[in-house]
């Protein structure tokens, strides 16, 4: 098998995780939101840091939070993560899984917009026309909702802002998440130690829950690992088109699973989002093409 088909492959089986994951917070919705997020950051961090430990590179940490700036990047990178995981629980459990899915749609367009504003970076034409759809799309939900898509508008900046601050970091993915729960694993455990102080707290009470609590880790840590092999062998364009299963399946559990309702305004906006992503992938697809070609010149050019 060739590393492009396994990268594929890792890709496939990374966004099925995250796609198909409202089924586990489904399980889950006896847990209230924040409960849950704290446990997802508890187990997360032991879960990867056993990997490191196991990798023998569990001192890369101090790279990672080797500086009063390093801490800074970190705990942003620390916060926007944890807004967005508790916004994908609270939709998950007060049935708004479509409004995720919209999110996570919208995100790499809302993350080319930031691009652009933060970056200074240029957009070519149909990018330009996908981000304007986006915003079309947006703006006929909040006039014919009477209010704006806040879960998906924020999972999609939440997600942005994360991928733009982790530009940030010169340490690899499984070190910087590692820096990042442990950062927030202090506001976990103060969370739980409140939650369990005052009689409430499932962990421990029931064994089914607990079971399932424990496993927020593995199911956070595998599509990692999964998604940064699949980095190493298939090109960014390839990733970026593989990357929509994960709100497709998060869609199909919405609406075929969950039996969420879908009305006009959303399945316009859903239309226009699919437009715009299909305009902007285009536009990847052909900027990939032409940078190989123009490394393909380079490489056959005699040296001077």
């Amino acid at each position: 098998m060739s590393p492009q088909i396994q990268g594929i492959l890792c890709m496939i089986g990374a966004c099925s995780i995250w796609g198909l994951s409202p089924i586990y917070y489904k399980l889950l919705v006896e847990v209230p939101p924040l409960e849950l997020l704290a446990h997802r950051t508890i187990w997360s961090f032991v879960t990867f840091a056993g990997i490191l430990a196991a990798q023998r590179r569990l001192g890369r940490l101090r790279l990672a939070l080797g500086n009063s700036r390093s801490v800074a990047i970190v705990a942003l990178a620390a916060m926007t993560i944890s807004v967005n995981w508790f916004l994908f629980i609270f939709s998950v459990q007060s049935d708004h899984v479509v409004e995720a899915s919209l999110g996570y749609y919208m995100f790499p367009l809302v993350a080319v917009l930031l691009a652009t504003v933060v970056l200074k970076e240029r957009l070519a034409p149909l990018q330009w026309l996908a981000v304007g759809l986006a915003a079309l799309a947006v703006t006929q939900l909040t006039l014919g909702l009477g209010v704006a898509p806040w879960i998906s508008l924020v999972i999609a900046l939440t997600f942005g802002l994360y991928g733009l601050v982790k530009k940030r970091l010169t340490v690899g993915a499984m070190t910087s998440v590692t820096a990042e729960v442990l950062v927030l694993t202090p506001l976990g455990l103060g969370w739980l130690v409140h939650v369990h102080w005052n009689g409430g707290g499932v962990f421990g009470a029931d064994i089914g829950l607990s079971a399932l609590l424990l496993f927020s880790g593995v199911l956070t840590a595998l599509p990692l690992i999964l998604f940064s092999a699949a980095a190493q062998r298939v090109n960014m364009a390839t990733l970026g088109l593989l990357q929509y299963l994960n709100p497709t399946l998060q869609f199909f559990c919405a609406v075929v699973l969950f039996g969420e309702p879908l009305n006009t305004f959303q399945l316009v906006a859903f239309a226009l989002i699919w437009i715009a992503l299909a305009l902007y992938s285009f536009q990847s697809l052909s900027q990939e093409r032409a940078r190989r070609r123009s490394a393909m010149v380079s490489r056959a050019e005699p040296p001077l």
